[in-house]
């Protein structure tokens, strides 16, 4: 692809606008097979704070069937970083000015044998360029079949690209969410990818796109195999404690509540992954 950078800005935003589109349809319809109503996310535009630029849309569905809370946010924003923190990204040092593009996705489930997920998947611009994000899966209750489910289409889509991006952006992933004041990993992992910036943009572009539509098809298959089965209050009370880790490691280690936090974004948005109710 021979686009120059602003084309490339356009590509990445535009698919990442047409990707939410299809995961708040298809949430949706998942909504409507277990309530028979037709519940849809509530959208909410956004424009960013302070000395950035831009904003974005978070749609939201909360107390669903199926949802208790699921956030998909878009957004796109541009500015300069603070002193603080341009010693934190590749090429900002020299260069304060950064472009950034990106969807982001957590969904907590009303039934606790149905875990939890998290995606995103950015384009960054500051004098460098580069893409990242990922998915990952967090079950209060163990269910080893689907975990290998998950992790079979993961590795499946990755070898597509490349033999060695599983074994590394699951290793990523694997220290990445991971509690060091607990000792313990947050969930079941998934992969996560920072700094991709091969020769090649659109194999770049390519491989952040099916990370997008794999998650999209996997999580679909897991939760519409899982929403229907019965549940009791002591499996809700593991769900609640195992997302008090969620909140923990939200607050304490994401790069990416950090990084909207410093970039003027908005606050719902940023804070949209956790949980309505949790427990320690």
């Amino acid at each position: 692809m021979n686009s120059n950078l602003e084309e490339k800005k356009i590509i990445a935003r535009n698919w990442f606008e047409s990707l939410r589109n299809s995961i708040c349809g298809e949430f949706e319809r998942i909504e409507y097979l277990k309530s028979k109503k037709k519940i849809v996310f509530k959208k909410n535009k956004w424009n960013a704070g302070g000395s950035s630029k831009g904003g974005g849309t978070f749609a939201l569905i909360e107390n669903g069937s199926v949802f208790e809370k699921v956030g998909v946010n878009i957004s796109t924003v541009s500015g300069k970083f603070n002193k603080e923190f341009r010693k934190k990204i590749p090429g900002a040092v020299n260069n304060p000015n950064f472009w950034a593009s990106g969807i982001s996705v957590v969904a907590h489930m009303k039934n606790p044998k149905v875990p939890a997920f998290h995606f995103n998947t950015r384009f960054i611009v500051t004098s460098k360029s580069w893409f990242g994000g990922g998915m990952d899966m967090t079950p209060c209750i163990k269910d080893l079949n689907q975990k290998k489910y998950f992790h079979h289409e993961i590795k499946k889509m990755c070898n597509l690209h490349n033999k060695n991006y599983y074994s590394l952006h699951k290793k990523n992933c694997d220290q990445y969410f991971y509690l060091p004041h607990r000792q313990e990993p947050r969930g079941d992992g998934g992969i996560f990818y920072d700094y991709l910036a091969s020769n090649n943009w659109n194999e770049d572009f390519n491989y952040t796109r099916d990370v997008g539509m794999t998650f999209l098809r996997a999580s679909s298959k897991i939760i519409q195999e899982k929403m229907f089965l019965k549940w009791n209050e002591k499996d809700k009370e593991k769900q609640l404690i195992k997302r008090g880790r969620y909140v923990e490691f939200n607050l304490l280690y994401d790069r990416g509540t950090k990084f909207g936090l410093n970039t003027n974004g908005n606050i719902e948005a940023i804070f949209m992954s956790l949980p309505p109710l949790a427990k320690w």
